[in-house]
């Protein structure tokens, strides 16, 4: 059976020509020359840099229609996932590298945040988007651009030419029946693996999250350093690997369709699911805030929203977009996610880590 599947990381050739190619954390002199434009002077020639993560992605015809209509030149930097982004910014906060940012997600957030990285700037939010603000003083700084859930996985062709019933939850996880058919990215190592952790500890608490991870792993699960090694290599729904049970996204599913039937091949546990949130925000200290702003009300101007799935392959912050018909079909967003605030995150992630690696070297 073929199926077909647009990884998430191609996203990098979209924005190829855009990217700052090797760059140092501080920028380089031409970057830093950049003229200060203060709220209400004309932008027209104002050049803004964008600190983001590797999966950014925009067609270049927005881009340079965003120029066109603001007279801002938009030069995109990646800068890793969305934890070493979130280290990068904090680092560079007395003196940034970029004027606004891309990417915080809601596991780190509350550390960019409480470390001042971000100005205060509160954009006009699309429908549906302030269910996604996060809590406290932190809604005043980041913006909601766009969201999916990190949720298992499941190749249901492969379990129905195997005549075996496929799990359905957390626990199955960790019977003998799924012994050694997990894959899954590590969480130190990547962001949907620590989005996956923390569904663990959501579901089993600070009692028992533990124990699961132990059956987990004694039941065979394996390691990825990464999302893309875990899917495209590891995950036989990919078309690769052979473990029919991954740690994905609930959107993954409309990129695994039949080529003959336009069926989806896997569907995504959505009582398994984290929810991730990407936010932007105006960075403390940088050289041009109004032109910054205007980026961040570009990222939720309807044009980027409406093209967000099929170039992130994540659901946009506005509501009302219309959504490809595979996603309408196949990619359901998880209505209960699993838990656990910002202000948690930030307090226990690291102690969390430790304790995870411990049982996963053990």
């Amino acid at each position: 059976m073929t199926t077909h599947f647009r990884l998430r990381t191609i996203a990098l050739a979209t924005t190829a020509t855009v990217a700052l190619a090797g760059c140092s954390l501080l920028g380089s002199d031409d970057e830093t020359k950049s003229d200060e434009v203060k709220r209400g002077e004309s932008l027209e020639g104002t050049t803004v840099v964008l600190a983001t993560h590797e999966s950014f992605a925009l067609p270049e015809e927005l881009i340079a229609s965003f120029k066109e209509k603001t007279g801002i030149t938009l030069k995109v930097r990646p800068s890793g996932d969305a934890g070493e982004l979130s280290t990068k910014l904090v680092l560079s906060k007395s003196k940034p590298f970029a004027d606004v940012a891309f990417g915080i997600d809601n596991t780190f957030a509350t550390r960019a945040v409480s470390e001042g990285v971000f100005a205060a700037y509160e954009p006009k939010l699309p429908a549906g988007a302030e269910s996604l603000e996060l809590d406290g003083d932190a809604a005043d700084v980041l913006t909601p651009i766009d969201h999916a859930s990190v949720c298992v996985n499941v190749d249901d062709a492969w379990f129905a030419k195997n005549d075996r019933l496929a799990p359905q939850n957390l626990d199955d996880l960790a019977d003998p029946a799924f012994k050694d058919l997990l894959i899954l990215p590590g969480a130190t190592t990547s962001s949907p693996g620590l989005a996956f952790l923390l569904a663990t500890i959501a579901e089993y608490g600070e009692d028992g999250w533990v124990d699961y991870w132990t059956r987990l792993m004694d039941n065979g699960a394996k390691l990825a350093d990464g999302w893309t090694e875990a899917y495209s290599a590891g995950f036989t729904g990919a078309g690769k690997g052979d473990r029919p049970i991954v740690v994905s996204y609930d959107t993954s599913p409309a990129f695994t369709l039949d080529e003959k039937s336009g069926d989806s091949t896997t569907s995504a546990l959505l009582n398994t699911c984290f929810r991730q949130v990407e936010y932007a925000g105006v960075l403390t200290n940088a050289k041009n805030p109004g032109a910054a702003e205007k980026v961040v009300d570009f990222l939720l101007s309807p044009e980027v929203q409406a093209v967000i799935p099929e170039n992130m392959y994540v659901f946009p912050a506005d509501s009302e977009v219309r959504l490809p018909t595979e996603w309408a079909k196949f990619a359901k967003p998880a209505a209960d996610p699993l838990v656990v605030s910002a202000d948690d995150i930030d307090e226990h992630r690291q102690a969390w880590l430790t304790e995870w690696t411990d049982v996963v070297t053990r």
